[in-house]
């Protein structure tokens, strides 16, 4: 069977290609992919190439299929997997393998299986692993963005607090406490404001900062007070651009008990220092933002290490039942992943929206593999609809979902776009 891919060769060298698969092994899966949403990881393996940890070194000669955000239908079963999987059927998958010590990863080191394909065959660790998932929701799109809001779940289930007296550590955030999100309107930012507000651990209040006013006015939109109180929230935006004094009006928004729990979207030195400095007593500081910096630092108030008990960890990505989470919650319509979405396009605009993806830092793109169409901000679809109603459609679309992508969005777009 053929497939088309964007393949990579080498340092910023992505190349669409047709050619052909082998045929399956029988502990094997080929799949048809419909999405890919791109991610900044992607983008580093795609700048990095073999010097990537996850990037083979013969790529030159035996490129890899890149996009590991993958959605789609199972095509074709090997007789290994015929009682846990079926044709027809759509699946999701968690590319983070760690299988028997390696770290090849879909979308980083196989040369049949990447998510910029029209179709791919899933290796037997995929399924040995239990990371090939079924998928009963009806868009495409929702179960691509499972992995990026996987790695949201994780933050929140890694964040952990104390009970004085004893050592034990409870996992996760305070139940009832209260929650800033710094640097946090952007597509991650956005997917942990839906999770906070509708998982089973929600804070009493949510205060959620950026410097782009822009970027709050739609989170403010998509997220509004009356929503946030329905589930007992009171959810706060703040532009901290020009306060003088952030830390000291963040507490005074707590009553000056600071926070339970802070979580950070931006690497960027003066915000880890806020978070720092408005945690409360036992307060958990989650950097959830990936520095590129080897050498990033901040300053850390040890004082309050010893005598407040706050704390800090990390987090990068999530765990297959964090998958499994985000998969159940999307199926429930519990929470919306396109809240992250905020540019659409077909397989053919995969690789430059790759490599140029730090130049267009907006929200999460979203790729269709079966379909030609340059990448195009949801935004943009009111002024592309003047010369082509195609978009004109996309846009009354989107206007009947708060400026959001749809599953309506997404069966319009795959009935009327094709390849060329």
């Amino acid at each position: 069977m053929k497939t088309r891919a964007v393949r990579l060769y080498g340092k910023k060298d992505l190349r669409m290609e047709e050619f052909e698969l082998p045929e399956i092994k029988e502990d094997e899966i080929l799949v048809k992919v419909v999405s890919d949403s791109i991610c900044m990881s992607t983008y580093k393996a795609a700048i990095l190439g073999s010097d990537h940890k996850r990037v083979p070194s013969d790529i030159a000669v035996n490129p890899v299929i890149v996009g590991h955000e993958m959605a789609g239908d199972i095509v074709q079963v090997g007789s290994k997997w015929k009682n846990d999987f079926k044709p027809g059927n759509k699946f999701s998958m968690q590319p983070a393998l760690n299988y028997k010590g390696s770290m090849d990863s879909p979308g980083y080191s196989y040369r049949y299986c990447g998510g910029d394909a029209t179709y791919v065959i899933m290796p037997q660790e995929v399924m040995e692993l239990g990371c090939l998932l079924n998928y009963d929701g009806k868009a495409y799109y929702e179960a691509s963005l499972a992995e990026p809001m996987s790695c949201i779940i994780g933050g929140f289930h890694a964040s952990f607090h104390t009970v004085m007296g004893s050592y034990e550590h409870k996992m996760g955030i305070v139940e009832g406490g209260k929650l800033a999100m710094l640097a946090a309107a952007g597509p991650m930012g956005l997917g942990a404001i839906d999770y906070a507000m509708h998982c089973d651990r929600r804070p009493a209040l949510i205060v959620v900062t950026d410097i782009e006013q822009g970027r709050l006015d739609r989170a403010r939109a998509i997220f509004t007070k009356e929503d946030a109180k329905k589930v007992g929230i009171e959810l706060i935006f703040v532009n901290t651009k020009d306060i003088e004094d952030v830390p000291a009006y963040l507490r005074n928004l707590t009553g000056g008990t600071g926070f339970d729990d802070v979580f950070v979207y931006s690497p960027v030195k003066p915000v880890v220092e806020q978070g720092d400095k408005i945690l409360g007593r036992d307060g958990c500081l989650n950097f959830f933002a990936g520095p590129t910096d080897t050498k990033f630092s901040a300053m850390f108030n040890f004082y309050n290490v010893h005598y407040q008990s706050t704390h800090t960890i990390g987090t990068t990505g999530g765990n297959t039942n964090d998958m499994i989470e985000s998969l159940r919650m999307t199926e429930k319509n519990i929470i919306n992943p396109a809240v992250m979405v905020t540019h659409v396009g077909g397989l053919d605009s995969a690789a430059d929206a790759t490599i140029r993806l730090t130049e267009v830092p907006a929200g999460k793109k979203l790729i269709y593999t079966n379909i030609f169409m340059d990448i195009t901000a949801i935004d943009e679809f009111e002024e592309k609809g003047k010369k082509d109603p195609r978009f004109k459609k996309l846009s009354e679309i989107a206007k009947n979902n708060k400026g959001l992508w749809s599953l309506e969005a997404e069966k319009y777009l795959l009935e009327n776009w094709k390849t060329k």
